[in-house]
């Protein structure tokens, strides 16, 4: 069965964020991983930004970040829609159908997290992201 999240970009802000989230609505913070835990070089103003955080609370699955370093944050380009899919077909196929007459923002490929994960800015301006968690072996 195919989720869909709302994936909030923050412009430096989002432990902040997150955190008062986490005081309002409850639940468990799944993940707060910075840049500096990611496998990719990062300007060390960036290291302590957030690159991934989830919380969970009652059928609510908000994700957020910084965003990407150095990046322009402009209200209106800071949510994305965050698909998680049930297999790699499904995700060839969603992905294929979405960025048709869009934009493909990153390729799908496989992740340090252990999924295979891309980025979509539809025809109609609207960012997605499709993730697909590999089987563990």
């Amino acid at each position: 069965m195919k989720t869909l999240n709302a994936y909030l970009i923050f412009p430096g802000n989002c432990r902040e964020a997150m955190n008062f989230y986490h005081e309002c609505l409850g639940g468990e913070m799944v993940n707060m991983i910075t840049f500096e835990g990611a496998p990719m070089e990062v300007e060390e103003k960036y290291k302590n930004n957030i690159m991934h955080a989830q919380l969970k609370s009652d059928g609510i699955d908000l994700m957020a970040s910084d965003g990407k370093p150095g990046g322009t944050h402009i209200s209106g380009n800071n949510i994305s829609l965050s698909l998680n899919v049930t297999s790699e077909a499904e995700q060839d196929e969603i992905f294929e159908k979405l960025s048709n007459g869009g934009k493909i923002v990153m390729e799908l490929e496989d992740t340090f997290w252990g999924a295979r994960f891309g980025m979509i800015t539809d025809k109609f301006g609207i960012q997605w992201m499709l993730n697909y968690y590999k089987p563990q072996k």
